[in-house]
């Protein structure tokens, strides 16, 4: 079984390096670079997000080889770059494992829970590398959302937080006030405003803003199709009606959800 293993780890690295080969290799290939790469690398992420949300191994196993094939490319322009190869890119992970679990690889005997346990050594990490302030090292590619939350919780760690979730509702009614009352030139800004402070909000009740999100996409959607399909029973076009027979049908599909057996 390791050898299996390691003959298709060893395959899809070589099927790579025949890909970017300057002479005999494939056009679109050779001509990508790390920032033409790394727009697909995020979406095939998200690819297996959706897998997983949607409980099909099937399509996890490919989202996760599609995910692979990202890193086996990066790798590979790094090495023809003189920066670091694949392997190099797996000794770096396993080292980092290993050190931020010193009760597991080590002898760190310390009573520190484990979450606290690991944000002190990934701080110690940040340090290492530069870092000056609590919010260093939160990625700007994150998606918006995400990166609300994680800068949030950073300047947490140091106090910089609501005591309790209730600040953080009057925060958001009064950004809500703010971009009601706002001129033009900064509605922009006001807007950013409040989406934070919604942020705040969501995090301090203990759901994550990303998740919420999704799920509201998500009952949207089934709510959206259902009214299509109800007017379309009745005859209708929904895109033709009135915005309140459209909000009656709206009324009667979370009606319809409601009266559904748990």
């Amino acid at each position: 079984m390791t050898d299996h293993r390691h003959q298709q780890i060893d395959r899809i690295l070589a099927i790579m390096a025949r890909l970017r080969d300057p002479q005999h290799g494939c056009e679109w290939d050779r001509a990508q670079n790390f920032a033409t790469i790394a727009p697909y690398t995020i979406e095939e992420a998200y690819e297996v997000a959706d897998a997983i949300e949607r409980e099909d191994m099937e399509s996890l196993r490919d989202e996760l080889g599609d995910l692979l094939l990202q890193v086996v490319f990066h790798a590979r322009m790094a090495e023809e770059a003189g920066h670091f190869a694949f392997a190099d890119v797996a000794a770096s992970i396993s080292d980092k494992l290993e050190a931020r679990h010193p009760h597991i690889f080590g002898d760190d005997a310390s009573g520190d829970a484990q979450t606290e346990r690991w944000e002190k050594l990934k701080a110690r990490e940040r340090a290492a590398k530069g870092a000056t302030s609590a919010i260093d090292g939160v990625a700007l590619s994150l998606p918006a959302l995400m990166r609300a939350e994680k800068l949030q919780k950073r300047a947490a760690r140091v106090g910089f937080d609501w005591p309790d979730p209730s600040g953080a509702a009057d925060k958001v009614h009064e950004e809500m006030a703010e971009l009601a009352e706002a001129e033009e030139a900064s509605k922009l800004e006001e807007a950013g405003d409040l989406l934070f402070a919604a942020v705040n909000l969501v995090r301090l009740n203990g759901i994550a803003p990303e998740d919420a999100l999704r799920a509201a996409n998500a009952k949207f959607e089934r709510r959206f199709r259902a009214m299509e399909v109800l007017a379309s029973f009745d005859g209708k076009a929904f895109a033709a009606l009135p915005l309140d027979e459209q909000e009656s049908y709206w009324q009667a599909v979370k009606a319809s959800e409601r009266r559904e057996p748990a």
